[in-house]
């Protein structure tokens, strides 16, 4: 089974709370999200593996399991074209559970008029695969979001 841990500190508010329908219907796959403590901070991977995808707004590791988990930095962030934020890795890095990928400011994005909401998930996973789902809550950077068979 793989842990994936919260690559952001903030409050856990689940996927069906995220202001895009693609996230909150779990069409990218089943996960929760992360309203983020506003100011500078750094995401971390939320599992130790390869980073196969990299964009200043959002990244996916994949782990030894072959799970991929993409963490979505804010909601059409895409938009900013990479204003904002700082690659820390390259795709094709490995990458540890805890590692900062790229280093952000979620005020900026609010300030942007973008949401700074964080989802993480799942790719590919059905929802009966996972276990543990935090939904609600504090989260700190590293502490677990949800079990993945």
């Amino acid at each position: 089974m793989t842990t994936v841990t919260s690559p952001l500190a903030g409050q856990a508010i689940g996927l069906a709370a995220v202001p895009d329908p693609v996230f909150s219907g779990a069409m990218v796959g089943p996960g929760t999200a992360i309203d983020p403590e506003r100011g500078p901070s750094e995401a971390v991977s939320p599992v130790t593996g390869i980073i196969v995808s990299l964009h200043p707004h959002a990244f996916v590791v994949v782990d030894d399991h072959g799970h991929g988990v993409l963490t979505h930095l804010g909601i059409d962030t895409v938009q900013l074209n990479g204003e904002g934020f700082e690659l820390l890795v390259s795709k094709g890095d490995s990458v540890e559970r805890g590692q900062a990928i790229v280093r952000w400011d979620p005020s900026a994005v609010e300030a942007a008029g973008k949401s700074p909401i964080c989802p993480v998930v799942a790719l590919e996973a059905t929802p009966d695969s996972l276990s543990d789902l935090r939904e609600t809550g504090d989260v700190q950077v590293g502490d677990s979001l949800f079990g993945w068979q």
